[in-house]
C-alpha cells in the first residue's frame, strides 16, 4: 500500500471511531457490536452495528480496506482505460436508521481510491459526502444541515458548495419516482484536482463535519411525540432507500461486483419497511408535505 494509502487508512479507522462513539453518546441506550471481516481477494474490515436503541433502531458504521488485481465494472465506468487494473480502496460509510420518525435518517460516507495498471500512469482519487433523508421535515433543521455543509466547503472556493450540492441533488435522485431520496447534502467522487493534501483535507473536514451537521437534529427531534400513523408512514418510506441503494447505489454496485461481504454491503437496508401499492398521502396532510422537499432547491438565502 502507498504512503497516501497509508495516511488515508489511518484517518479513516480514527473517524470510524470518533462517529461511533459520538452515536452511542446521543442514543444513551445501546452500543455498537464490531465485526471484524478479511476479504480473500486482499483486504478487509471492521463493520459495526448498534441495534434496537433508545434513539436508533439500527446504525451501521463500516470502516474497510480492500484491495485487488481486477477493477470492477462499476470503478472503470469514468475511467475505461484503468479496466484490468488492481486497486486498493479504503473508506468509512454509515446509515442511521432512527426510531423515531421526527428523526431524519442519514448517511455519509469518505473513501480513497487507488488504481494501477501496466502502461497506464497510475491514478487516485477521493469521494465522499452526506445526505439527509427526513420523513417529517423541518425548514429549520434542512437549513442547519446545509449551513453545515456550506461552511466546511468554503475554505476550499466558493464554488465547491453549490457544485457538490448540485452533485448530491442530481445523485441521490430516483429516475423512476421522479423525487431525490431526501434533502440532499454533499456528494463528490474522483477529487483529485488540486494535490493530495488539498484533497486529503477537504475530504476529512467532509468526515468530521458530518456530525457537526447531524447531532443537533437528533437533539432537537428524538423527544418528540409520535403514533402509529407516523411510524406506519416512516417504513413506508424507508422502502425508497432500499430502492435507490439496490438500483442505482455506486457504492453498493462497488462491494458486490468487487466481491466484498455481502452483509456489510447490504448494512444500509433500514431494519423494518413497508411497500404498499400506489399509496398516496391524503392532501393536506403532515404526510403531504413530504412531497415539496422532494425536489431540489437551495436552501440557504
Amino acid at each position: 500500500m502507498s504512503q497516501q494509502a497509508d495516511l488515508a487508512e489511518s484517518f479513516l479507522r480514527e473517524l470510524q471511531e470518533r462517529i461511533c462513539a459520538a452515536i452511542e453518546q446521543a442514543d444513551g441506550g445501546a452500543r455498537f457490536v464490531e465485526d471484524a471481516w478479511t476479504r480473500p481477494a486482499g483486504g478487509g474490515g471492521r463493520t459495526r452495528v448498534l441495534r434496537d436503541g433508545a434513539v436508533f433502531e439500527q446504525a451501521g458504521v463500516n470502516f474497510s480496506r480492500v484491495s485487488g488485481d481486477q477493477l470492477p465494472p462499476s470503478a472503470t465506468a469514468h475511467r475505461p482505460e484503468m479496466a484490468g487494473g488492481s486497486f486498493i480502496a479504503t473508506g468509512v460509510s454509515l446509515v442511521l436508521h432512527p426510531r423515531n420518525p421526527q428523526v431524519p435518517t442519514t448517511h455519509a460516507n469518505v473513501r480513497y481510491f487507488e488504481a494501477s495498471k501496466e502502461g497506464v500512469e497510475p491514478v487516485w482519487w477521493f469521494g465522499g459526502g452526506f445526505d439527509l433523508t427526513p420523513f417529517y421535515p423541518h425548514d429549520e433543521d434542512v437549513r442547519h444541515w446545509h449551513a453545515v455543509a456550506r461552511d466546511l466547503c468554503a475554505p476550499y472556493g466558493a464554488d465547491v458548495y453549490p457544485r457538490y450540492k448540485q452533485w448530491c441533488d442530481e445523485y441521490f435522485y430516483l429516475k423512476h419516482r421522479n423525487e431525490t431520496r431526501g434533502v440532499g447534502g454533499l456528494f463528490y467522487d474522483d477529487l483529485n484536482e488540486g494535490g493530495f493534501e488539498r484533497c486529503f483535507a477537504f475530504t476529512r473536514d467532509v468526515g468530521q463535519g458530518f456530525l457537526d451537521a447531524y447531532l443537533p437534529i437528533v437533539e432537537r427531534r428524538k423527544e418528540a411525540p409520535f403514533g402509529e400513523r407516523e411510524r406506519e408512514f416512516q417504513l413506508y418510506r424507508r422502502g425508497r432507500y432500499v430502492e435507490f441503494n439496490l438500483v442505482y447505489d455506486r457504492g453498493t454496485l462497488f462491494g458486490l461486483q468487487s466481491g466484498g461481504r455481502t452483509e456489510s454491503i447490504l448494512m444500509s437496508l433500514p431494519p423494518r419497511v413497508r411497500f404498499e401499492y400506489a399509496y398516496t398521502p391524503e392532501p393536506g396532510s403532515e404526510e403531504a408535505k413530504l412531497d415539496a422537499y422532494l425536489k431540489p432547491r437551495n436552501w440557504l438565502p
